[in-house]
């Protein structure tokens, strides 16, 4: 029997739809800049944005301890000046750095044009959710500085608000649900092989669809997606090879 079509494209937020990494690594250079005007001198700095941005690749954050994730990412600048200079600087400059580094960033996340044009024209057969993984404040303040998704998604999931995360296939039940579809109604779209296309595969959705732009061979015993893309912009001819 023929399959129906697609009907929803569940999508991957972070390295998919926006350029997170990039906007990080501008972000960094940012605060660089502004430490060499603020310490007067270039011989940790370095040192500094790189144990920055160790601690934000390993952050475990906690929201039941009642801080917010902007304490704590004060917190890593300022062990990260205390670590590669010896000395405590104080609060104030980590809050700074921070403050430089996030809006920053911030600033950057948007999609780039022929995204938005995609999904515009995407968004007319098919319904879209964008399933985010993360802290809830962190990845609502993205989707706030890309400004269109509401307009374009019909949901957004953002994990850090839910008992699971991607991989887990619960999150991907409760966003059949918000939509009244089946998994095999679905594709979902990621750059992530342990959350995206590990959970997409887990929760029975229609196709898997890998977003690879460096070219990232698969390791043994990695899961292996339906279809292997370039960019997002690709999706279109991944969705005609679906029909």
């Amino acid at each position: 029997m023929e399959k129906s079509r697609v009907k929803v494209i569940l999508f991957d937020l972070d390295n998919t739809l926006i350029d997170t990494d990039g906007a990080g690594r501008v972000a960094i250079q940012k605060v660089c800049d502004f430490m060499k005007a603020s310490l007067g001198h270039e011989d940790s700095i370095s040192e500094i944005c790189q144990r920055f941005a160790h601690k934000l690749l390993h952050e475990s954050f906690d929201a039941s301890s009642g801080r917010s994730i902007d304490d704590v990412r004060i917190d890593h600048w300022q062990q990260a000046i205390r670590e590669s200079e010896g000395v405590d600087r104080g609060r104030s400059l980590a809050a700074e750095c921070y403050r430089h580094w996030k809006s920053t960033r911030l600033q950057l996340l948007t999609f780039a044009p022929p995204v938005r044009t995609m999904l515009e024209e995407l968004r007319k057969t098919h319904r879209l959710l964008l399933l985010t993984n993360g802290e809830s404040q962190t990845q609502r303040e993205k989707i706030q500085a890309v400004g269109s998704a509401p307009e374009l998604f019909s949901a957004l999931v953002v994990g850090g608000e839910h008992p699971e995360e991607k991989p887990a296939v619960s999150i991907f039940t409760y966003c059949f649900r918000l939509l009244n579809v089946q998994p095999h109604d679905c594709i979902m779209v990621g750059d992530s092989l342990s959350t995206d296309i590990q959970g997409g595969f887990h929760a029975g959705v229609r196709a898997t669809v890998w977003v690879n732009p460096s070219g990232h061979t698969l390791s043994e015993g990695s899961v292996r997606p339906d279809y292997t893309i370039a960019t997002v912009l690709d999706l279109p001819g991944v969705l005609a090879a679906l029909k």
